[in-house]
């Protein structure tokens, strides 16, 4: 079992899903898949699998890395089937515990179904009060499990019709892939906060978070889903339902800040070049009197080299990331815990000493990490710091499924701009406009009254409702506050 640094100041990853249909070793590239989107949650794992030879579905899950729980020719052995779909987890919605770990699965009238889910429900307190006061009883404290139960209770007759009426009733940020014994489904929100790709590996059908995960299986990358689509996969082949009532689409900024990995092509843009231009941006607009640009690995470099490069200030590793620890390990103490970022960075010394040095990382959300990293740089000798963020301040919760639901949690909500310089210790501290960086995405104006991109947590502007948070405000959730996720 393993547990997050509480301390980190990074943003904690969605959840990635995957999902294969028809193919002799769908378990091994369902492993191979989740362990390219590793990234995007490291707390447990999952595959779903089903054997048409026995009418059976398989479903393993696991706390842990992929490749701790799924490894080589074993997995098959486990795992049979020529169906899967997997699950990589943070939670966004429920405790740490084997219940809560996907894919779920239940046998239904209609057979059994197999779902995994990417995001967070903003009504799904709601709707489980409601299920909960009709008889349903729920295994798990996931949202997820509200989709399942919403399915069970369908009147419609066929599963796929049952599937639509299930997530025509929630609202927030989703992406679905759902097994069950003849087709394999996806489904995107209606506003496209959360990502889903369809690929084409000789003729097997692939549903991926990231155009990464089809990369590692050398698959076809053949088009994203579309923001409110259903893709009914099938021997048939591939059916699309657009049952919603179109919207503007608003996808969720951080998949390009942090989320995605640097590989990933995203809305057609390469995702490391997009943050190579929040980088460049960032020079332009934040500009620092400065020996050296020095990136917070491993999330910072591609903005760093962006900044050296509009800057013309020489580009070093100032930082070295011991990757071998991880990203989450046991502390067992209070005083380990404060220890912490030795174990993760080093200073390079030869780099920093007797330097002014720009400090370019992703984003600063609680600000402790950032200060850790300012006090090692100016120890290792450097002469002046100058902090430099290529997202802009972030001033607002998320519901959507990224890990910062609470306010006062955030460094930019509850301290000016000279505070945070003088409580991160640095000479001058700089963020990257929100304007910068829609300009960075593609060259896009935003536009304040419809912004093209999700960026509640700059702006305040959330672009779904949020039943269960509008309830919390009124008090008659009080007692359901959010769960710490």
């Amino acid at each position: 079992m393993m547990f997050w640094d509480h301390d980190d100041d990074k943003l904690r990853e969605e959840c990635g899903v995957f999902g294969v249909f028809r193919h002799p070793e769908a378990s091994i590239l369902t492993a191979l898949g989740l362990h390219a989107l590793q990234h995007r949650g490291q707390e447990a794992c999952g595959i779903a699998c089903f054997d048409e030879a026995t009418g059976l579905f398989h479903n393993e899950r696991h706390t842990g890395l992929v490749g701790d729980n799924f490894v080589g020719k074993k997995i098959f052995d486990r795992l049979k089937g020529n169906s899967a779909i997997g699950h990589n987890r943070y939670p966004t919605q429920g405790t740490p515990a084997i219940r809560n770990i996907q894919p779920i699965f239940a046998d239904l009238d209609c057979g059994g179904i197999a779902i995994a889910h990417n995001g967070n429900l903003t009504n799904s307190r709601s709707l489980r009060r409601t299920l909960v006061d009709r008889g349903a009883i729920f295994q798990s404290t996931m949202d997820t499990e509200v989709i399942l139960h919403l399915i069970s209770r369908s009147d419609k007759a066929r599963i796929t019709e049952r599937f639509v009426d299930a997530i025509s009733q929630i609202e927030g940020g989703y992406a679905l892939v759902a097994l069950t014994e003849h087709m394999l489904i996806g489904a995107r929100d209606p506003v496209g906060l959360r990502p889903l790709v369809l690929g084409d590996r000789d003729g097997t059908a692939i549903l991926a978070s990231e155009t990464c995960a089809l990369d590692i299986l050398g698959a076809k990358f053949v088009r994203e889903i579309e923001p409110g689509e259903i893709v009914i996969i099938t021997d048939q082949g591939v059916e699309s339902l657009t049952p919603f009532q179109r919207r503007s689409t608003a996808p969720c900024l951080f998949e390009f800040v942090y989320f995605a990995r640097p590989d990933s092509i995203i809305q057609g843009r390469s995702v490391y070049n997009v943050r190579r231009r929040m980088g460049m941006k960032l020079a332009e607009e934040t500009m620092a009197e400065a020996d050296v640009v020095v990136p917070v690995p491993d999330s910072g470099v591609p903005a760093a080299l962006g900044f050296s490069i509009a800057s013309g200030l020489p580009f070093e590793m100032g930082i070295i990331r011991n990757h071998y620890v991880g990203r989450t390990f046991i502390e067992p103490t209070q005083g380990e815990r404060q220890n912490s970022i030795s174990k993760k960075h080093s200073p390079n010394k030869w780099v920093l000493e007797g330097k002014r040095v720009v400090l370019v990382d992703d984003s600063i959300v609680r600000g402790n990490t950032s200060k850790k990293i300012v006090q090692m740089v100016r120890d290792a000798g450097a002469k002046e710091v100058h902090f430099r963020s290529a997202s802009p301040p972030i001033k607002f919760p998320d519901f959507y499924g990224i890990d910062m639901p609470n306010e006062r949690d955030l460094m930019a909500a509850n301290y000016s701009h000279e505070e945070m310089t003088q409580l991160l210790g640095v000479d001058s501290l700089g963020f990257l406009s929100v304007d910068g960086l829609y300009w960075a995405v593609g060259d896009i104006d935003r536009d304040q009254n419809s912004p093209q991109y999700a960026d509640h947590c700059f702006t305040g502007q959330y672009p779904t409702r949020l039943i269960d948070r509008r309830n919390d405000e009124t008090g008659r959730d009080a007692q359901l506050s959010f769960l710490d996720d």
